[in-house]
């Protein structure tokens, strides 16, 4: 039997869900936009970009750029 509960749990659980996929979409796009731009650039305006970002990150980005452009 359904109940008015499980109808809104459900509704809530779906909106949730629809939430988190749209933020992870963005995300990528967003991320795929950055590689782009930073492969735009020249090799030194690249390098000082990158040098600001956080070690981790930096080493993402850079394995990135290389799976996708071939950059360095």
């Amino acid at each position: 039997m359904i109940t008015g509960t499980s109808i809104v749990v459900w509704t809530v659980s779906a909106v949730f869900a629809a939430g988190i996929g749209w933020s992870r979409y963005e995300k990528k796009k967003t991320r795929d936009k950055y590689l782009a731009q930073l492969a735009a650039m020249e090799r030194e305006d690249r390098e000082k970009l990158l040098l600001r970002l956080n070690p981790v990150l930096q080493t993402e980005v850079r394995q990135q750029l290389m799976c996708r452009y071939g950059l360095s």
